[in-house]
């Protein structure tokens, strides 16, 4: 739609399912049946470092107003009890910018690497109503100022002042800062990564 130029500023597009579906650092995304899997466009005149922890924000607010207790792993995985219950992947495509969300809700993939949970495990809430809520909160997080958004991130994130390993090094994940970067500590020394990959201990 974006390269046609059919693409307009929130466009939502729907999949029952999907049969390439991928994560960040093109990793598959297993897209089973029953499950939300949503791309939203919206305009994007350029990129916002800062816009992974809106989404975060986003998404957890909404499982939180049906009942649910997440928590985020940065940048922007959603966690229930320590197990993936949603994910995102954020690409900018000319004036635009697209946001897919992918929400277990009937259905949870068996992944090697990590453990993964359902909403239907939670709280019985249909796939319809967990949309509707989520394009507001979508509008409302991205339009809140970003201090705002960062210290909801920072009440929500897991993992902060424990030891993460970062381009092979053991360093303190201290959480983000005002401009999106993610901020660690190594010893006496402050880092400042944007994008980088991490993983927890």
């Amino acid at each position: 739609m974006v390269a046609t130029g059919q693409a307009r500023d929130h466009t939502v597009i729907m999949a029952e399912a999907q049969s390439a579906g991928r994560g960040r650092y093109r990793r598959t995304w297993i897209s089973h049946h029953g499950n939300l899997y949503a791309s939203f466009i919206y305009n994007a005149e350029e990129r916002d470092p800062r816009l992974s922890y809106m989404i975060a924000v986003a998404i957890a607010e909404t499982l939180i107003h049906f009942g649910m207790h997440p928590k985020i792993k940065w940048p922007n995985d959603i966690l229930i009890d320590g197990k993936k219950v949603s994910g995102t992947l954020t690409e900018y495509a000319g004036r635009f910018v697209i946001i897919g969300i992918g929400i277990n809700i009937k259905s949870n993939p068996t992944v090697d690497k990590y453990q993964t949970t359902k909403t239907d495990n939670y709280v019985k809430v249909d796939k319809s109503d967990i949309l509707n809520k989520l394009m507001k909160n979508l509008d409302k997080w991205r339009n809140t100022d970003f201090p705002l958004v960062r210290a909801r991130w920072m009440d929500l994130a897991t993992g902060l002042n424990k030891i993460v390993k970062y381009r092979g090094e053991n360093v303190e994940l201290i959480g983000i800062n005002e401009n999106g970067a993610l901020v660690l500590r190594d010893g006496s020394r402050y880092l400042m990564a944007y994008g980088d990959e991490i993983s927890m201990q």
